[in-house]
């Protein structure tokens, strides 16, 4: 029932004041640990705990977040603790829960119905990827992310090592290209004779 420092405090009530009721003990607990900080404590971890289907259990869920619930708000009744505890299941779990809400709902009720949810219609699942198509995936090397550069050549004369900025070849004004002769071979020539004369007739 208590941790850490509040069991070393129990321990050490129970050997100074050995035989007292429950009612002195409840004066005592509630005159130790019952403060601001405490209540304070109680409401963020009552906030906090949103139900999730994966993770918790609807009984130890619900019982937990009831005696929070009682601890802050003695006065409270069952039905609106239990309306409170609906709250924080949030999303598709509140709404199937609801549709089967009958009154007066005990919390026997609300657990039933929420195992019976969560266990055959499966609600609120998350999906998660399958580790197996991780594997799958075909792992990127940093070399190939890397994006290809272009090659930078100069405009002028084509080759790579200078830039049209640092051009140092003189350029010569009217300079003609000299075109090759042309040689035909006796099979082109023959060719072009058989052309001619189909022309001709």
């Amino acid at each position: 029932m208590f941790l850490r420092t509040s069991n070393k405090w129990s321990y050490k009530m129970r050997q100074d004041h050995r035989k007292h009721d429950w009612s002195w003990w409840k004066s005592e607990l509630f005159t130790k640990w019952a403060n601001n900080y405490w209540k304070f404590r109680m409401e963020n971890a009552f906030e906090s705990a949103i139900f999730s289907s994966e993770k918790d259990k609807p009984l130890t869920w619900f019982f937990k977040q009831k005696d929070r619930l009682s601890a802050l708000h003695p006065d409270m009744s069952d039905s609106m603790i239990n309306i409170e505890i609906l709250r924080k299941c949030g999303g598709e779990p509140e709404n199937a829960i609801k549709c089967r809400y009958v009154e007066p709902c005990l919390s026997e009720d609300y657990i039933n119905s929420m195992e019976d949810i969560i266990a055959r219609i499966k609600i609120g699942k998350t999906w998660t990827r399958n580790p197996m198509e991780a594997k799958m995936i075909p792992k990127i090397s940093k070399e190939d992310k890397r994006p290809e550069r272009p090659v930078l050549k100069c405009h002028k004369c084509g080759i790579t090592s200078n830039l049209s900025n640092n051009f140092t070849k003189k350029t010569k004004i009217n300079e003609f290209q000299v075109i090759e002769e042309v040689h035909f071979t006796e099979d082109q020539e023959e060719s072009d004779q058989a052309l001619q004369s189909l022309r001709k007739q």
